[in-house]
């Protein structure tokens, strides 16, 4: 059969002062691809043992230096054995042994006993000592993380060197991927676990076990911090957590008052920050004037545990200052949950079910191993003392056949020609001492057949039923929890159980002046600023438009020259003096470009009516409430009619007169209740005052504002009308604002 010629490619000239090239796609993946997956798999996300390949050599080492139950010893001896298997620096090493402490408490089961300043993870300036300092050993619990790692429980691969073997993962006889926290950034993925109860995941996995369909929540409420605080609780969160291994909860910190001496006490605070962040933010708010309530806080964690000191001034409610602390700083936080775990050398996200699941597949894999390595050592063990039987027949002629062998290498062979045994047999009899050949020994030995086969088919009677295996873990689990208590440090709220924080019940109401000016500048000054200085302050050619009288949490809204309004909470604003220019709204408020405030109204509860005075000498009037808002909008469009622009506002809850102003010179003073009131806020309401030619509305305005000689002159009882000239004596009018 003739080969398929290959279709030849063109050969391409090189040149040598010409740049190489190169595809993108082949460089990403030629040169990322492979250094993202390194950082996945080598760096950055768990195991199924709970572990990253950092805290994996670092344990295996100090596990073969023999520092399990042991005396401790230096940290820097640790670190410097652990280079051989992680190549990565004796700082990261260090920085790795820390986490993994007693001392240091960033786990709720720490692996290393420690002695020495290790540092806090609750705090972010209480700097570990060097490792030259401190010393360490191997915590009670690593028996569990090594147990029946020496009878292949899993596989070894060489190190980075191929001098030394290393685990692939310890064989953990609990599901430690959930007791102990762990976060991790990877190249383009992430993983973050928060720590559960030893205890509690235990119990769950014996449940898991029994009854993979169990409720999950029965025997694993929440997580669990070694720095304590209080979760709360949101149980259909927290299942959506345990079903798809992502969302988040909220911690917040344990606190107490002291009445004596009037202060809060912080004992607990939430995993996710510390105390400086803590502390640094408070003061913020205090310095920036939004905390007056508190006079001092201090940081007085010593020896005996964390404490942070908030002394208050005198009459403040603790509860209520709390609540907004809550709020306002870290000391209510929320924990992120991303199960992102590797499974087979490829991540996953799951569910804690689903992580249940893969382990208890993985630690039965692990159990097979051992009792399959036990197996074959108690069956060769079984074939040795089946050689020896056959030396008991004739002991004097395995002694003949030894003594006229005339070479050593023929001893063996004569023993399996003489007896009929295989060389494994052979070697073990050769070796026995001249003084172990006599009766009593090898009946004793022999008396071990017969423990050895019942042993042998108990051990092949596990190995092929899956329940005995898993009731085999089941019995590790249980001793977990009766050798290694661990009470919980979290407390569990109810989240319908904890009071909704409502921010304006911790907001100061007082007395305040609203100032506008034309160009939309605002301020709101306190009545005893502006006794001390009531001299407004204004930008070259601006000049007071609108002044108000209001309380601090009132709600105020904003009407703008483009049909918008701006809704917003007198709160939000800084109280200011009269010697400043204040804030610029249009940039407070985000408005659109060129957009410009016009009038600014206290709604109250949104009651009475709006009237709208146009230029075209037309008035709208509609109902104050179609502002109103379930919703925490902000913006409104649609606030007026946008067919002439608005001259006028009027805030109608009892009715009044006012009067118009004209460009002919003509006023015109009516009563607002013969202005018909419409659905629609855009309504372009009714001709109150006739206008001829190019003549408008130049301003309107209270009628009890205005000071005519002779006012009924200018009223009228029906629109439209005309209005009346005025006379010299009002003209003066014509100026005002």
């Amino acid at each position: 059969m003739a080969k398929k010629k290959s279709k030849q490619q063109p050969v391409r000239e090189y040149h040598p002062l010409e740049p190489a090239t190169q595809r993108i796609t082949e460089t990403l993946r030629e040169n990322y691809m492979p250094y993202a997956m390194s950082v996945i798999v080598s760096r950055a996300i768990p195991e199924l043992d709970g572990f990253k390949p950092s805290h994996r050599k670092l344990l295996y080492t100090m596990y073969k230096m023999g520092l399990m139950g042991a005396t401790r010893t230096k940290s820097a001896n640790i670190v410097g054995q652990t280079m051989k298997l992680n190549p990565h620096g004796d700082a990261a090493i260090y920085e790795t042994m820390v986490r993994l402490t007693r001392g240091n408490e960033a786990l709720l089961t720490p692996f290393v006993d420690s002695k020495g300043n290790f540092g806090k993870v609750y705090s972010r300036d209480m700097a570990y000592a060097a490792s030259r300092y401190t010393e360490a050993k191997l915590d009670k619990i690593c028996a569990e993380l090594f147990r029946d790692i020496d009878a292949d429980a899993v596989d070894f691969v060489d190190n980075y060197d191929g001098e030394l073997k290393e685990p692939t993962l310890l064989p953990t006889t609990f599901p430690n991927i959930l007791v102990s926290a762990n976060t991790g950034i990877a190249v383009g993925m992430a993983s973050a676990f928060c720590g559960f109860n030893l205890e509690e995941v235990c119990r769950t996995t014996i449940a898991y076990i029994q009854d993979s369909g169990c409720d999950l929540m029965e025997t694993l409420p929440a997580p669990d911090f070694p720095t304590g605080g209080e979760i709360i609780l949101d149980r259909a969160a927290m299942r959506k957590i345990y079903d798809t291994g992502r969302g988040s909860f909220k911690v917040r910190a344990k606190w107490e008052y002291v009445k004596k001496e009037n202060l809060i006490e912080i004992k607990e605070i939430p995993y996710t920050t510390t105390i400086e962040a803590i502390i640094d933010k408070i003061a913020d708010l205090v310095k920036s004037g939004k905390l007056r309530e508190i006079s001092d806080i201090r940081d007085e964690s010593d020896l005996s545990g964390l404490k942070i000191a908030i002394d208050l001034k005198r009459g403040v409610d603790p509860d209520k200052l709390m609540d907004r602390l809550m709020q306002l700083t870290p000391l209510m936080d929320s924990c992120s949950c991303n199960f992102n775990v590797l499974i087979g050398g490829m991540p996953k996200v799951l569910g804690v079910r689903g992580i249940l699941e893969e382990w208890v597949k993985w630690r039965t894999e692990c159990k097979r191993r051992t009792i399959r390595f036990d197996l074959n050592k108690k069956k060769e063990k079984l074939h040795l003392l089946h050689g020896l039987k056959v030396i008991l027949l004739d002991i004097d002629k395995a002694i003949h056949i030894i003594r006229e062998t005339e070479t050593d290498a023929m001893v063996v062979p004569n023993l399996m020609e003489g007896f009929g045994i295989d060389q494994v047999q052979a070697e073990y009899i050769a070796e026995i001492r001249l003084r172990h050949i006599n009766q009593e020994y090898i009946l004793k030995r022999i008396e071990e057949t017969d423990g050895l086969e019942k042993e042998i088919a108990r051990l092949e009677g596990i190995l092929g039923s899956d329940t005995k295996v898993r009731r085999l873990i089941v019995k590790e689990l249980e001793n977990i929890i009766k050798k290694y208590p661990s009470p919980r440090r979290s407390v569990i709220l109810d989240a319908d159980a904890v009071g909704q924080f409502d921010a304006e019940d911790h907001i100061e109401d007082y007395p305040v002046h609203l100032f506008l000016s034309n160009e939309g500048y605002f301020k709101k000054i306190t009545a005893q600023s502006l006794r001390g200085a009531s001299d407004q302050k204004f930008k070259d050619g601006d000049d007071l438009h609108q002044t108000l009288d209001a309380t601090n949490k009132q709600e105020i809204m904003f009407f703008t020259d483009k049909q918008q309004v701006y809704k917003a909470h007198l709160y939000d604003f800084d109280d200011t003096k009269a010697s400043v220019l204040g804030e610029y709204l249009p940039s407070k408020l985000s408005m659109d470009e060129d957009e410009k405030v016009v009038f600014m109204l206290l709604p109250g509860e949104y009651t009475g009516s709006l009237v709208v005075v146009f230029e075209n000498g037309k008035a709208a009037r509609f109902e104050l409430s179609g502002f109103a808002t379930k919703t925490n909008r902000r913006r409104l469009t649609g606030a007026y009619s946008d067919r002439s622009p608005a001259k006028a506002f009027f805030h109608i809850t009892e009715e009044r007169d006012i009067t118009i102003f004209a460009s002919n010179g003509r006023a015109l003073t009516v009563n607002t209740s013969i202005i018909p009131e419409k659905t629609t806020r855009t309504t372009v309401g009714v001709q109150v005052m006739v206008l001829r030619g190019s003549h408008t509305v130049t301003r309107a305005s209270d009628a009890a504002e205005v000071s005519f000689v002779q006012p009924r002159r200018y009223v009228s009882h029906s629109i439209p009308s005309i209005g009346a000239l005025l006379k010299d004596e009002d003209k003066g009018q014509l100026s005002l604002l």
